[in-house]
């Protein structure tokens, strides 16, 4: 049996989660998943241009894993646009997380998304006035911006 896989950090969640050919009726259309993980991936390779392992460690996952989960990413896109199919991102294993950077004392630390999201307070001083330190998603300044699932 097969272990399950792990959860993959995410650091970009699509506002946009449907592309489809332009002139063709929905219906018509077979479709493409990709998983939020597979669009990370193609991000952190094809969009900011980091080598495989650097992607993999941001990601919390081997580099073998890694590179699976690209292969199978590019082949779904290649497959979308050769065949005329729709794409649709959603699903897979993953949690959403930043870095955000405490205003008073400037500590930096990794903020993961949850359920019930409350606003996180500094490790170190306990401040809740901070703002992201990497990526302009998710939160700023104590308060959280609206996202894709608002």
């Amino acid at each position: 049996m097969p272990r399950p896989p792990k959860w993959r950090r995410v650091e970009f969640l699509p506002v946009v989660t449907y592309f489809k050919p332009a002139g063709v009726p929905l219906r018509q259309l077979d479709e493409v998943v990709l998983t939020v993980e597979e669009l990370e991936a193609l991000r952190l390779k094809d969009i900011e241009g980091l080598e495989q392992e650097d992607c993999a460690e941001k990601m919390g996952i081997s580099r073998p894993t890694f590179f699976r989960i690209l292969n199978s990413a590019h082949s779904k896109v290649a497959d979308a646009l050769v065949s005329g199919k729709a794409i649709r991102i959603e699903g897979g294993k993953y949690h959403f997380s930043q870095f955000v950077k405490c205003l008073k004392c400037g500590h930096v630390w990794e903020e993961v998304q949850k359920e019930n999201i409350q606003a996180p307070e500094c490790p170190e001083c306990h401040s809740t006035e901070w703002v992201p330190a990497g990526n302009r998603r998710g939160w700023c300044h104590g308060r959280r911006q609206r996202g894709p699932f608002d």
